[in-house]
C-alpha cells in the first residue's frame, strides 16, 4: 500500500510537472491572431488539472494524503519529467516548433503491448499501466474494503470543469478508480492508443469528438485538422491551420530570476508571479485534503496569474526577446 501511494504521488507531481511549460506556450499567444492554438492548448491545460484532481482523488480513496505545495513540485527548468526517462526533459518556452516537438513527447502515446513501468518510464502511459497493475494486484491480494480506505469527504468531483470534455468524479472503489486512469490515459494518448480520438466530447465545439493531446499537437505542427475517418496512420486531412507568427510573444526561454538585479523591474514582476503561484499550489493543496471547494477558488487565482505573466511578456528583454515567468517555487513563509 505504501509503494502505492508513494506512486500516486509520483504521479501528482508529473501532472503538475506539464503544467508550468503548458501554461508559459499558452500565456504567450495572443487570443485575437491565434484564437485556435489558444483552444487547443488551454483544452489540454484543463484537462491536466482535471489529471491533477484525479490523481489526487485516487491518492485520498487509497488513504494517501496528496502533497502540491512543497519544493519538489517545481524544480527549476530546464528540468526532467518526475521518475521518467532522461530524455523527457520540460523547458519554459513560446509557442512554436520547440515547444510542440517537447509536448509530442511529453504526450507520446505507448504502443499496444510495451510494458508498465513504475519508474523510468517512457510513456506517461506505461507508467499509469504500472499503477492499474498494482491496484488490481493489492485488491486481489487484500480485498477492495482494505484499499479503498479513506475518507469519501476528501473526493473532488465536478466543480469549476463541469462545462470540459473531461470527466472529473470520485474514486471510492477499483471501479472508478480503473476509469479515472483510463480517463487520464485516453485524454493523453487516445482511445485505445490505437485511436485519434478521446472518447470525450470537444470542451470547444460540443458537436463533434475530441481529439487526444498527443493529435491535438499533432494537428498543430502538421497545420490541418483531423476529420472523421482519419487515423494515426492517414494523419490529418481536415482544414487548415495556420499560426500567425505575430501573434506569439518572442519570450526568453527558460527565463530566471538570477538574470536581472534585484530590484530591477522584470525581476519585481517575476518574484510577484511566483509568490502567486505559491498562493495557487496552497489552495490545491487545500483542495485536495479535506476542502474540495477551494478548487474552484483556485481557478480565479490562475485568472490573475494569466495577467502577470502576460505583462511580463510585454517587457524587453534584450535582444529582441521578452521576459516571462520562472514558475521557482516560493516557501509559505515567503508569500507575504
Amino acid at each position: 500500500m505504501e509503494d502505492l501511494r508513494e506512486h500516486l504521488q509520483w504521479a501528482i507531481e508529473l501532472e503538475h510537472a506539464t503544467l508550468p511549460p503548458y501554461l508559459t506556450a499558452l500565456y504567450s499567444l495572443d487570443p485575437e491572431l491565434n484564437a485556435h492554438v489558444v483552444e487547443v492548448v488551454s483544452s489540454v491545460f484543463v484537462e491536466e488539472m482535471i489529471h491533477l484532481a484525479l490523481v489526487a482523488n485516487l491518492l485520498n480513496a487509497v488513504g494517501g494524503q496528496p502533497r502540491v505545495d512543497t519544493p519538489r513540485i517545481l524544480s527549476p527548468h530546464p528540468r526532467p519529467v518526475p521518475h521518467a526517462d532522461p530524455s523527457m526533459q520540460l523547458s519554459l518556452l513560446p509557442f512554436g516548433q520547440e515547444a510542440l516537438t517537447m509536448f509530442l513527447r511529453l504526450e507520446q502515446p505507448a504502443h499496444p503491448g510495451d510494458p508498465a513501468e513504475g519508474d523510468a518510464y517512457m510513456t506517461i502511459g506505461q507508467f499509469y499501466d504500472a499503477i492499474e497493475k498494482g491496484l488490481r494486484h493489492l485488491c486481489a491480494e487484500l480485498g477492495e474494503e482494505k484499499v479503498f480506505t479513506g475518507d469519501p469527504a476528501r473526493q473532488v468531483a465536478a466543480g469549476p470543469f463541469g462545462h470540459t470534455g473531461g470527466r472529473l468524479s470520485p474514486v471510492t472503489d477499483l471501479s472508478s478508480a480503473l476509469s479515472a486512469l483510463e480517463e487520464i490515459v485516453e485524454q493523453g494518448e487516445g482511445a485505445a492508443r490505437a485511436d485519434v480520438w478521446d472518447g470525450d466530447m470537444d470542451m470547444f465545439h460540443p458537436q463533434t469528438k475530441a481529439v487526444s493531446h498527443y493529435y491535438r499537437f499533432q494537428e498543430l505542427a502538421q497545420g490541418r485538422r483531423y476529420t472523421p475517418g482519419d487515423t494515426p496512420q492517414t494523419g490529418p486531412t481536415g482544414e487548415t491551420i495556420t499560426v500567425d507568427r505575430a501573434g506569439v510573444r518572442p519570450m526568453r526561454p527558460n527565463p530566471r530570476l538570477e538574470d536581472h538585479p534585484e530590484d530591477s523591474a522584470i525581476r519585481t514582476a517575476q518574484e510577484a508571479f511566483n509568490i502567486a503561484y505559491g498562493k495557487l499550489l496552497q489552495l490545491l493543496e487545500q483542495a485536495f485534503n479535506g476542502n474540495p471547494a477551494m478548487l474552484g477558488v483556485s481557478v480565479g487565482t490562475m485568472y490573475a496569474l494569466k495577467g502577470q505573466a502576460q505583462s511580463l511578456m510585454s517587457m524587453p528583454d534584450g535582444e529582441g526577446l521578452t521576459a516571462g515567468p520562472t514558475f521557482d517555487y516560493v516557501a509559505p513563509e515567503d508569500r507575504g
